[in-house]
């Protein structure tokens, strides 16, 4: 929305509409789903004004209101699916990920979450008709995990078929066999995935607000941002928040911090990918006693929760531990050279 239309709603003049365009509230979208103690710290205003603020901009949005199920269906079938180019896993997550959701991964070190968020950033980029989103990823990187290299392996890894089709959606001239023209494919797929490395949990709040900021600027573009990977989601919260002192700060932070990200996909249509470390429960004397880190707060906010777990060689067992629409269940998949890989 133009400047013009933030000064539209009560209580706000120029200076007003500058603030809140300054801090990422520059849509009626953006300041309706806003709290009012939240627009206040940051536009510098009354909480009153603020509420005031929010109501109308919630009318002119025209959302906030009870709605139909037909409606909510409707609207769900904007919903988009990523394929994890593994039939078993997407039969699994009923069609693959979902975006205006949250998925978590989470499993121990070396099971593979990585290369998840890796392969979903190469695949969220497929035409559609292969499964892909054609969108670009972002990428919160708090655990130095993002390897340029690993991407070129698993588009070379994909099948010929897809590299061509990519390819031609991308006007570029050649095919899988000609090698400038894969490194052009790659050179171009890499540059639609924006990276950012975390240094800590406060810069890592922030690298979610400026998330959201980077899809606005894409939303209407021919590569809109369809995929957010965070990894890991708890790593810097875990090594910061010590003790059971800090747990409850911690919890409060990871809250805001997965609200704003859950706020990206509600916004613009975009799948929300996080991994989360484990630790072993000392009490489980029969079992598997991995449980994720984040308490309930994560297990809460997180709309699909995956346990990815190491088997035999290359072999990964995923096993969807919690989905609002989808029975648990498992399917096994390959780590490999090329990427992610069906058994």
């Amino acid at each position: 929305m133009a400047e013009d239309d933030l000064e539209s709603l009560p209580g706000v003049g120029p200076a007003t509409a500058d603030k809140l365009t300054d801090t990422g509230y520059d849509s009626y979208q953006s300041i309706a789903v806003a709290s009012p103690g939240e627009l206040s710290n940051k536009a510098d205003i009354g909480s009153s004004t603020a509420s005031d603020i929010i109501n109308a901009a919630r009318k002119a949005a025209d959302i906030g209101g009870f709605e139909t199920g037909s409606m909510v269906l409707e609207r769900r079938m904007q919903i988009g699916k990523l394929s994890w180019q593994i039939d078993e896993v997407d039969e699994l997550l009923g069609g693959g990920l979902e975006t205006q959701s949250i998925t978590e991964v989470y499993g121990e070190f070396g099971s593979g979450k990585s290369q998840i968020t890796h392969q979903l950033a190469v695949n969220i980029q497929l035409p559609s008709e292969y499964g892909g989103l054609e969108g670009g990823c972002i990428f919160v990187d708090s655990e130095d995990t993002f390897r340029p290299e690993r991407i070129d392996d698993m588009v070379r890894g994909l099948d010929d078929e897809i590299l061509q089709a990519t390819m031609d959606d991308r006007e570029i001239e050649g095919s899988p066999d000609d090698e400038d023209a894969m490194e052009e494919l790659i050179t171009d797929v890499l540059d639609k995935i924006h990276v950012a490395k975390a240094f800590n949990s406060n810069h890592q709040i922030l690298l979610a607000e400026k998330a959201k900021e980077l899809a606005g600027e894409h939303e209407d573009t021919d590569w809109p941002i369809r995929l957010v990977c965070v990894d890991s989601l708890t790593a810097h919260f875990r090594a910061e928040y010590v003790g059971r002192g800090q747990l409850a700060e911690r919890q409060q932070k990871l809250n805001k911090h997965l609200h704003d990200l859950m706020r990206i996909g509600d916004l613009y249509n975009t799948a929300i990918l996080v991994t989360n470390q484990v630790a072993s429960n000392p009490d489980s004397y029969f079992g598997d006693p991995t449980q994720p880190i984040g308490g309930n707060i994560l297990g809460h906010t997180s709309t699909f929760r995956i346990y990815l777990r190491k088997s035999k060689g290359d072999k990964r067992i995923v096993r969807l531990v919690d989905a609002p629409n989808l029975a648990d269940g498992e399917a096994v998949m390959r780590v490999q050279d090329g990427g992610l890989k069906p058994e």
